[in-house]
C-alpha cells in the first residue's frame, strides 16, 4: 500500500504509516489487488464507512469493464487501461478501480501500472500541479491514462502503412491477412473499450455526490474529448483495414486483368499465324504454293511480318 497526503494544492508527501483523515488536504491510499485482498477493511476503518460488497467484488474482477457506482458515502469509477506490457502490434488492458470518500481517494490495481506509477512519482518529486481534491487526483490519473491510448496511433498508423506498401509491391505477394484482421479486431474492442469509458465518465459527472468545480468541469470534458478522439481513431483505422482489403481485391483483379491482356495479345498475334500454318498444312497436290522455289522463305517472312505489324499495333493501342 502507498500513502500520499496531498495538502491544500501545494504538497505531497508519502506517508509510513495510515493516519486519521486530515482536516485540510486529502489521502490517497494506492493498493496492488493481488497483495493487498483486504484493502477494504483498512479503508472502512479509516472512513468508519461500509464498502458494500458488491463493489469490492467489482475491484478484484479483472475482466470488468469501465463502469460508475455511487453510495451515500462514497464514488466508484473503474476505468481500463493499457496494461504495462505491449506485443508488436498488440495491447491488453486492465481495470483500475477508484473510489471516492470525503478527503481520500483509493485507487486499486494490478500492479505495474505505469500510469499510477508516473503521476504517484511526479508528486513525490513536486513538479507540476498538485491536484486540490481527490476528484481532481483522480482526473490526472484518467488524463494519463487517456494519454497512453492517444499514444497508440502512431504505431498503429505506421503499422497500417506498412502493410499498404507490403500489399502494392508486385515482388512479394502479401499473405498476413491473418494478422490484419486480428488487428481489426483489436480496434473494434478498442472502440468498445473507448465507448464505455466515456459512459462511466459522464455518468460519474453527472450523477458524483461530490461537488465539481467549473475549472475540474472542463478539465473532464477534455478529457471525454481525448477519448472521443482516440473512438474516432479506431473507427477510421478499422475504414482503413476495409480499405486494405478492398485494395488487396483490386490489386489482385488488377494483375490478373493483365495477364489475360498479355495472353489474349499472343493469341490475337498467333491466331493468324495458325490460320496460315494450316492452310498450307493440308498437303493437296495441287497447291503451286507448294512447288515454290523460295515459297517457304516468304510464308515464313509474311508471318514474321504479319506478327510484327499486330504487335506494333497493339502496342500504339497501349493493349498492353
Amino acid at each position: 500500500m502507498e500513502i500520499l497526503q496531498l495538502a491544500n494544492g501545494t504538497s505531497t508527501q508519502r506517508l509510513d504509516h495510515l493516519p486519521d483523515l486530515p482536516q485540510e488536504g486529502f489521502l490517497w491510499l494506492d493498493f496492488t489487488r493481488e497483495l493487498e485482498p483486504d484493502w477494504y477493511a483498512t479503508v472502512e476503518q479509516l472512513t468508519e464507512r461500509k464498502i458494500h460488497e458488491r463493489h469490492i467484488n467489482d475491484s478484484f474482477n479483472s475482466a470488468h469493464p469501465s463502469f460508475f457506482d455511487s453510495t451515500s458515502d462514497y464514488d466508484m469509477v473503474i476505468f481500463r487501461s493499457l496494461a504495462p506490457e505491449l506485443e508488436e502490434g498488440e495491447f491488453a488492458t486492465r481495470p483500475v478501480a477508484f473510489f471516492l470518500f470525503d478527503g481520500l481517494l483509493v485507487t486499486i490495481q494490478s500492479g505495474g501500472s505505469r500510469s499510477v506509477k508516473w503521476i504517484r512519482d511526479r508528486l513525490l518529486s513536486h513538479t507540476g500541479r498538485v491536484p486540490a481534491d481527490p476528484a481532481g487526483l483522480m482526473h490526472v490519473i484518467l488524463s494519463a491514462m487517456v494519454d497512453r491510448f492517444l499514444a497508440l496511433r502512431e504505431p498503429l498508423t505506421l503499422q497500417m502503412e506498412d502493410w499498404a506498401d507490403k500489399l502494392l509491391d508486385p515482388r512479394h505477394p502479401f499473405s498476413d491477412w491473418y494478422v490484419v484482421m486480428g488487428h481489426r479486431s483489436q480496434l473494434r474492442r478498442l472502440e468498445i473499450l473507448c465507448e464505455e469509458q466515456e459512459d462511466a465518465i459522464l455518468s460519474w459527472r453527472d450523477s458524483t455526490r461530490v461537488e465539481i468545480s467549473e475549472h475540474l468541469n472542463v478539465r473532464y470534458t477534455d478529457l471525454l474529448e481525448h477519448i472521443r478522439r482516440v473512438t474516432k481513431f479506431a473507427l477510421t483505422q478499422q475504414h482503413e483495414v476495409e480499405a486494405l482489403v478492398q485494395l488487396h481485391f483490386s490489386a489482385v483483379a488488377h494483375r490478373t486483368n493483365q495477364i489475360m491482356r498479355t495472353l489474349t495479345v499472343i493469341s490475337a498475334i498467333f491466331m493468324p499465324l495458325m490460320l496460315i500454318a494450316s492452310i498450307y498444312g493440308m498437303n493437296f497436290d495441287h497447291m503451286p504454293e507448294l512447288h515454290a522455289r523460295y515459297g517457304y522463305f516468304f510464308v515464313i517472312g509474311g508471318m514474321a511480318l504479319l506478327a510484327s505489324a499486330l504487335l506494333l499495333l497493339f502496342r500504339i493501342k497501349k493493349w498492353f
